[in-house]
């Protein structure tokens, strides 16, 4: 053993350009994705510099931190700002809540035929795009006599006039929440259900001995078991909390923007639904938006260090 680590020892000290010329092949098949990398995920990075560029047209010149001070300002960013945070944490609680709610009790289902049946119906909403979503929910919300939800509702005598969901502001979140949990929810407990089903049948066995009723099983064995991944999903995904823009996109308009609208679709808006835009503006709206999901990403690998003992990145 010792002789293979003085080998690799020696191995290590080698100049790089020996070790290059040694392994020539490998530095071959490596150069084609290395270059596909720096031009797809480097080479854009130096359009930062424009953050600080007035960019209209052909009109471009530096103005330094002017952007940035007319963000900060501008009421509309931090409503962009407040909505993006609220939206994305609390479609994440509750698509994590109830990701876990279902594995559990499709764990605790006895006939394979039903778990494996009610497993693909949840599952099959993630696959489908959010265009097709959107179109199929505003149907179902639609106040006219093909609203399925309004007239429902007016058949059962709990209404009177038909709700416009997706048009007032204070239904709107609650919709998009109930409709991402209908979209999601089935996929996030792939990753629950994977880790239940990891877990030792002797664990309940034991507790089966101690008296324990499918309650208490649940309680002591089958949440502590889930309390890590739960933890650590919640990290992983707390770094993408602003990235949110797609799922919002196709459901908001201009009537509900003040609880709608977030970073992504406010920069969606200045740079191509104004007449005359300035690109560094939206550019520099961009870069603040990476600056404090990298701030997140840090968070969520200190919190990881702490919670699992390694770090995520």
């Amino acid at each position: 053993m010792s002789g293979k680590n003085e080998a690799a020892v020696k191995t290590r000290k080698k100049p790089l350009g020996l070790r290059i010329k040694n392994n020539i092949g490998f530095y071959l098949m490596f150069l084609p994705v290395f270059i596909f990398v720096l031009i797809i995920y480097y080479w854009p990075m130096l359009g930062i510099r424009y953050s600080f560029y007035s960019y209209k047209l052909r009109d471009i010149h530096w103005v330094g931190l002017e952007h940035f001070k007319n963000m900060f300002a501008a009421k509309e960013f931090w409503i962009a700002f407040k909505n993006t945070l609220i939206i994305s944490i609390v479609k994440l609680l509750l698509n994590t809540f109830a990701a876990v709610l279902i594995s559990i009790f499709l764990n605790e289902m006895t006939s394979l035929f039903c778990k494996k049946f009610i497993q693909t119906i949840i599952y099959l909403p993630h696959f489908m795009s959010y265009a097709v979503v959107a179109a199929i929910f505003t149907l179902f919300l639609s106040t006219s006599s093909t609203g399925m939800i309004n007239e429902t509702l007016k058949s059962w005598g709990w209404i009177d006039k038909s709700i416009d969901f997706l048009h007032t502001p204070s239904m709107w979140q609650p919709v998009f929440y109930i409709i991402n949990l209908w979209k999601e929810t089935g996929w996030g407990t792939v990753i629950f259900f994977a880790t239940l089903s990891g877990i030792s049948p002797e664990l309940y066995e034991a507790a089966e001995i101690d008296g324990a009723t499918r309650l208490q099983k649940m309680r002591y064995v089958t949440l502590p078991a889930l309390s890590n991944t739960i933890i650590i999903v919640l990290i992983l995904n707390l770094a993408k909390v602003l990235n949110i823009f797609e799922p919002v996109f196709v459901l908001y308009n201009n009537r509900v923007f003040e609880v709608s609208d977030v970073i992504s679709t406010y920069v969606y808006r200045k740079t191509f639904l104004t007449a005359i835009p300035d690109y560094g503006y939206t550019t520099a709206v961009g870069l603040f938006k990476s600056m404090v999901g990298c701030i997140l990403m840090l968070l969520s690998n200190f919190a990881s260090k702490k919670v699992r003992g390694r770090g995520i990145i």
